[in-house]
């Protein structure tokens, strides 16, 4: 291990350590320092001479010992050293009481026996101030306003060592702003109030007071506007700076008149025809007063006047816009209640009356000086309509159809009221609307309207309106015939009535739809025996089908929405009547009659078939009508064959036949027309013959 240490000196700078300083000894290549403070030590490691020991105590005693290291291990300690550490520092708090003063203060420091307190501006300027005390605060003054002071603390002991120090940076208040102006706007109500800026401000307050009320601008700059200022008030404008010490003191006071408020109560007589009095309630501020008229025609005048009334002339027929404003040095009153005042509308000239209909009439006429609204009058009949717009035109509705009307203009004011010198005008409406009582069909094509005659001299015209087209009839009296409507078809019938008034509304529309029409084509094709397809052409107006096969024998019946219907039980041999009827939607029906039709002759029973020889057949059968002719025909892959009996008889014989053949042997009836094998004798039965 290497040799002990000798320690040299050993002192406190900072509160928190202690520095040693030693003769360095050969071999070592650490050292340990050890401060030991009753029981407890701290022990710091370092390289060379000096070392410090921190994370002491402050105004402490240790006893402080050094150890050299090495890879042999550590020497004894060192003989000690007692050392006590410096003083902790004070902890200021520190505030700017004024603009020119900041106080000081702080705990009381363990061990300490006085303070040593400086102060000096941040940037250098001025001199340094420091005094020394025993007590815990002090205050420096005569500094200067708005200005950044360092301030810097440490404690003594009772030798005069002095502590760690403590360093705090405050800047007093601002000074109070200085040449403050008001510049008012009188249009906006607002004011832009100015100022020169005061040292160390960081922000301006400017408030604006009048009685109770208070107004408050808060800016970084040296202006600031107050907006929303009232009319007829004085008030009192004051700027305080501030910064993160502190506010300085308000300024003095500048006071600010605003404009008048406008004047109110305005009244306006014609004090006599002609003559128009305004008057007013007077205003606080107010000075004068100025009274402008303006008419309808945009000519102004006005009037200027200490008083508060001023006499104007006026003209019949006119509105006179009116507006009065107050002033003082400060300007113009804003633009209060803005008053019309109309005189006494004229009767409207160039009056016209047009009927537009049956029931109603528009009345035109030219526009009158003075007139606000126009009342139309139309007296007569049971009753009277009015009719109330702005516009030089009326359309008076509603009117009784076939009346003669007293109809009257009038022109009002909504101040004057109207004139009622105007004269009438005399008209009279269109006919009545005929109201449809009855429509009759007199045939297929022709139908009878009737109506309810509701007037004096005048002409009917009945219309009956459809796809198909339209179809007129006249009238003076009560009723007349529409001629050649076609079938299937669906029409609205009204009626008019005219005069030398005018036309009538039409009447309320009565339908009228006619039966359907006939198909133009039927075909009948028997299907089988019993059975027969009926088809035909579409049947306008048509919805459903009923055909209708009949016979002394029976009758065959089909209903039906499509243009074709199956028919059974069909008796063969006999002659039928064929019928069909239309159907509309509505139930109107036509009746259809088209040719006769004769279903296919009965075929014969009781067929037998024999051998005659290898070559020959013999066709028995019982006929179904003596007076029918029969033939048999033999099918067969070798070939076909047939035979024809003798009329009467009911049997017939084919030779010649291929053998070793299978035939299909059909009997069917002939008729006067020629055979109809291909059709006939599919629906007679077969036999099969080997």
């Amino acid at each position: 291990a290497p040799d002990i240490p000798v320690i040299d000196q050993a002192y406190s700078k900072l509160s928190n350590s202690i520095t040693v300083e030693w003769r360095a000894v050969p071999g070592a290549t650490n050292y340990m320092l050890t401060a030991q403070d009753g029981d407890s030590f701290i022990e710091t490691i370092v390289k060379n001479s000096p070392g410090t020991v921190t994370g002491l105590k402050p105004a402490t005693l240790y006893r402080i010992t050094v150890r050299s290291i090495n890879s042999g291990g550590k020497s004894q300690p060192s003989p000690f050293r007692k050392v006590k550490t410096a003083l902790a520092a004070p902890i200021l708090s520190v505030r700017s009481l004024s603009c020119d003063s900041i106080a000081v203060s702080w705990k009381a420091v363990h061990m300490a026996a006085g303070f040593s307190v400086s102060l000096m501006r941040s940037d250098g300027l001025g001199r340094m101030l420091k005094q020394n005390t025993t007590n815990t605060s002090l205050i420096f003054t005569n500094l200067d306003p708005g200005a950044l002071y360092t301030i810097k603390a440490y404690a003594w002991n009772a030798n005069g060592m002095p502590g760690d120090d403590f360093t705090y940076n405050q800047r007093t208040s601002p000074n109070a702003p200085v040449d403050v102006k008001v510049a008012f706007n009188s249009g906006a109500l607002r004011a832009v109030v100015s100022w020169m800026p005061t040292e160390g401000a960081l922000t301006y307050s400017v408030t604006v007071s009048s009685g109770l009320l208070k107004l408050r601008c808060n800016t970084s700059s040296a202006s600031c506007m107050m907006p929303s200022l009232q009319c007829g008030s004085e008030y009192y404008v004051s700027v305080t700076a501030y910064n993160d010490a502190g506010s300085s003191e308000p300024t003095d006071a500048v006071r600010l008149k605003t404009i008048p408020c406008a004047p109110v109560n305005i009244s306006i007589e014609e004090d006599e025809p002609g003559h128009l009095l305004v008057s007013w309630s007077s205003v606080s501020l107010g000075h004068y007063y100025v009274v402008f008229v303006k008419s309808d025609d945009g000519l102004e005048v006005h009037c200027n006047t200490s008083y508060t009334q001023c006499h104007f002339q006026s003209d019949c027929g006119f509105t006179y816009f009116i507006s009065v404003f107050a002033y003082n040095k400060a300007g113009q009153s804003p633009l209060g209640d803005v008053f019309n005042y109309t005189t006494a509308p004229c009767c409207p000239r160039d009056f016209r009356a047009v009927f537009m209909s049956s029931d109603t009439v528009r009345v035109t006429w030219a526009p009158v000086r003075g007139a606000d609204l126009y009342e139309t009058r139309a007296a007569g009949g049971s009753g009277v309509v009015l009719c109330r717009d702005t516009a030089t035109a009326c359309t008076l509705s509603a009117l009784q159809c076939s009346t003669r009307y007293n109809i009257t203009v009038y022109s009002f004011s909504e101040a004057r009221g109207s004139n009622t010198s105007c004269a009438p005008q005399y008209v009279a409406t269109a006919p009545c609307s005929p109201e449809i009582k009855n429509i009759s069909k007199e045939s297929l094509s022709v139908i009878s309207v009737q109506w309810q005659p509701n007037n004096e001299e005048a002409t009917y015209v009945v219309t009956a309106r459809g796809k198909a087209g339209l179809w007129h009839c006249t009238s003076t009296r009560n009723s007349c015939t529409l001629l050649d409507l076609p079938c299937g078809s669906a029409f609205s019938v009204s009626a008019i009535a005219r005069s030398a008034a005018g036309q009538s509304f039409p009447s309320y529309s009565i339908p009228l739809e006619t039966a359907p029409c006939c198909p133009n084509d039927l075909t009948v094709t028997q299907v089988t025996q019993s059975v027969t397809n009926i088809s035909w052409s579409v049947g306008r107006g048509a919805q459903t089908y009923i055909t209708t096969l009949e016979s002394p024998k029976g009758q065959a019946k089909c209903h039906t929405l499509q243009t074709y219907c199956l028919l059974g039980c069909i008796t063969c041999g006999t002659n039928y009547t064929v019928s069909l009827r239309a159907i509309s939607e509505t139930g109107l029906t036509s009746s259809c009659t088209y040719q006769g039709y004769s279903s296919s002759a009965c075929c014969p029973s009781g067929v037998k078939l024999y051998r005659l020889s290898n070559n020959g057949i013999r066709v028995f059968w019982r006929a179904s009508d003596e007076t029918i002719n029969y033939k048999a025909d033999l099918h067969g892959s070798k070939g076909n064959f047939n035979c024809t009996p003798s009329l009467g008889l009911s049997h017939c014989d084919i030779t010649k036949i291929p053998c070793g053949d299978v035939y299909t042997v059909v009997v069917a009836p002939v008729t006067d027309k020629g055979p109809k094998l291909t059709l006939f004798s599919s629906f007679c039965p077969k036999k099969i013959y080997s």
